[in-house]
């Protein structure tokens, strides 16, 4: 992962060079640190999840997301997560699910990512803590090869669940998708629930539990890196607006090269991530740095998100605002 290659001025994929690890191996908090570091605001905790999950203070966080390995064979750097049957798989998320839940407020929001093969695992793991399930995400991935015997896999579900359902937070304004009015309806000669604008007529929809406004992220993208099942920082924006207030701590067990923790930053929350491997959590650190100066994220523009292949209109709504 850790190159002095320089890449193409189109191929925006964040790497680490040698001086970047030098920078910022001395910055992340390790499994010693911890045992003596009170404070975990704001950190990327590179060690074992398993070891590390002791350390942290119990109901810490406002917002948990957790992208854990799935139940396939994948290579993760330095490490090799093996597919394995379904019991085996769900005493694997036993090991560490437990953990993972006593950190959640109780008037807190979990999320947990899977895919076809380990959702049903997912289901059952959030049932026998005892977590309210709410809802299932689907979200449309449209990256990866073809099947030559079976249906290529373009999903991946997203399960949503807090501890009492009568005492959490949800904000549906945040989280609206702005789509193009195809049959403009108006009355009394004035727009019906869709906006008239320079770049076109829109409406500020609801969103639903299906989403098919994600892009994986890709060499052209700043926010691409090697991890090889990086989430979008979209995908992830919409979960912390939702879920999370300014301020608010999200905390993220298997951090992998950093989204959750840099769109907690790019939107005004606390964050907290452990991950083992020691050069994805460096990337973590070297895309926190990068959203110092850019708090941008793909698909979400004057506090919305559009939909795929609208960036000329998101463009000339930003120049519209600028004139105005």
């Amino acid at each position: 992962m850790i190159t002095n290659k320089k890449n193409s001025s189109r191929n925006k994929t964040m790497a680490l060079t040698v001086e970047d690890k030098s920078v910022f191996k001395n910055r992340l908090i390790t499994l010693s640190d911890l045992k003596q570091h009170p404070d975990i605001t704001n950190t990327t905790i590179c060690a074992d999840t398993f070891k590390a999950l002791s350390y942290l203070p119990n109901e810490f966080a406002d917002l948990i997301i957790i992208d854990p390995p799935y139940n396939l064979t994948k290579n993760f750097g330095n490490r090799t997560f093996n597919a394995m049957n379904t019991k085996a798989y769900e005493k694997y998320l036993d090991s560490w699910f437990h953990q993972v839940c006593l950190k959640l407020k109780d008037t807190g929001s979990l999320y947990l990512c899977g895919d076809y093969k380990c959702t049903s695992c997912l289901q059952r793991a959030i049932e026998k803590e005892g977590l309210f399930i709410l809802n299932r995400i689907t979200w449309q991935r449209e990256k990866g090869r073809g099947a030559a015997n079976n249906w290529k896999n373009g999903m991946e579900d997203i399960w949503f669940a807090v501890k009492n359902p009568k005492s959490y937070y949800f904000n549906l304004e945040a989280v609206k998708i702005r789509r193009s009015v195809l049959a403009p309806y108006k009355k009394d000669g004035l727009p019906k629930d869709w906006q008239a604008t320079a770049g076109g007529n829109f409406r500020d929809t609801c969103p639903s539990n299906f989403w098919d406004d994600i892009s994986i992220p890709f060499w052209s993208m700043s926010e691409n890196t090697p991890h090889p099942t990086q989430k979008p920082e979209k995908l992830y924006a919409k979960l912390i607006l939702a879920s999370s207030k300014e301020g608010d701590m999200v905390f993220d067990p298997f951090l992998g090269s950093g989204t959750s923790s840099v769109v907690a930053k790019k939107l005004n929350r606390k964050y907290c991530g452990i991950e083992i491997d020691e050069e994805y959590a460096m990337l973590s650190l070297k895309r926190l740095k990068a959203a110092d100066n850019d708090k941008s994220i793909q698909g979400y523009t004057d506090g919305v998100f559009w939909e795929r292949n609208t960036l000329q209109k998101q463009n000339a709504l930003k120049q519209n605002l600028k004139n105005s």
